[in-house]
């Protein structure tokens, strides 16, 4: 039997544990103790927050521990660009230039377009949230004041746990004995709600920043791969990949209920301390799952 498979079927009998348990007891199981039993399931670190911004319910595991970002901050990049020309210090239409120099893995949009030599602010905020972009995270990210520009606009909207110090690829790690390019599953919740639901954006930029949400491809496999029929999700991922270190796979979500329902918000971080040059699908899989979770 594959790694993949074993991790699959602890998953499904951890979970199948769970429902025989419920049915014995005629009793709905704890969210905490499904989030605790999917973390042992997996066999790796799990950080997790669910916001139900209709009844204000909210439940998670370590949900105060410290996680890196790996790509997920870009939502946030995207939405201070947003939010900065909405308040007359940034034209969404000023052209960034960029070389060849800037490329770092995985540049599609910034790549593909070498021979112009540059693209509008609002491209390359598009281009961070949907394809993930990492040129142009980091030129964007220049143009703003850098990490702490974006550390700084966290804590201007209420987040004072979150930071980033760097730029891509050295992000996606903490450095030993630091909290630095961190943040924790609680308060990147807040921070998603505020972002993607609250007043941070104006309603043109909060639709807009929806929008591209709705069109990022990456996180099909993950939190939204468990959404019901007539449910829609929103997200941004983060995965990381790096010897000696392990693999990351995170994701941020916005799930919206039909019916008029308030959307729910799903945070997850999953780490494993083992290597993959690619992403894993067992590694999706406990997202997926947390994803369960949230909407069951």
């Amino acid at each position: 039997m594959t790694l993949m498979n074993r991790r699959v079927l602890t998953l499904s009998l951890a979970a199948g544990a769970l429902a025989s348990g419920a049915c014995a007891s005629n009793a709905r199981p704890d969210p905490t103790d499904r989030l605790r039993s999917l973390e042992r399931g997996a066999g790796d670190r799990l950080g997790a927050f669910v916001l139900d911004t209709e009844t204000g319910r909210s439940f998670g595991w370590r949900p105060d521990e410290r996680f890196c970002h790996c790509s997920t901050f870009k939502l946030s990049l995207a939405a201070m660009a947003l939010r900065e020309a909405a308040a007359g210090r940034l034209d969404l239409a000023e052209p960034l230039a960029f070389s060849r120099s800037d490329i770092v893995a995985y540049a599609p949009v910034v790549e593909a377009n070498l021979d112009k030599g540059a693209l509008p602010v609002l491209a390359l905020a598009e281009a961070v949230q949907v394809t993930s972009d990492n040129a142009a995270a980091n030129v964007l990210m220049r143009r703003l004041g850098g990490p702490e520009a974006l550390t700084q606009f966290w804590r201007d909207i209420g987040d004072d746990k979150s930071r980033l110090d760097g730029y891509e690829p050295d992000i996606n790690v903490i450095p030993p004995g630091t909290q630095e390019n961190s943040t924790t599953p609680r308060a990147m919740a807040e921070t998603v709600r505020r972002i993607v639901l609250g007043d941070v954006l104006s309603l043109a930029d909060r639709d807009r920043l929806v929008g591209w949400m709705a069109a990022t491809e990456s996180g099909r496999n993950r939190i939204r791969a468990a959404l019901p029929t007539g449910w829609r999700g929103l997200d941004k991922t983060g995965t990381g990949m790096r010897p000696n270190v392990g693999n990351k796979t995170n994701d941020l979500a916005v799930l919206i209920p039909p019916g008029g329902r308030r959307p729910i918000v799903v945070v997850g971080y999953f780490e494993t301390a083992a290597f993959a040059e690619d992403t894993r699908p067992e590694d999706e899989a406990v997202l997926k799952t947390l994803g369960e979770i949230a909407v069951g």
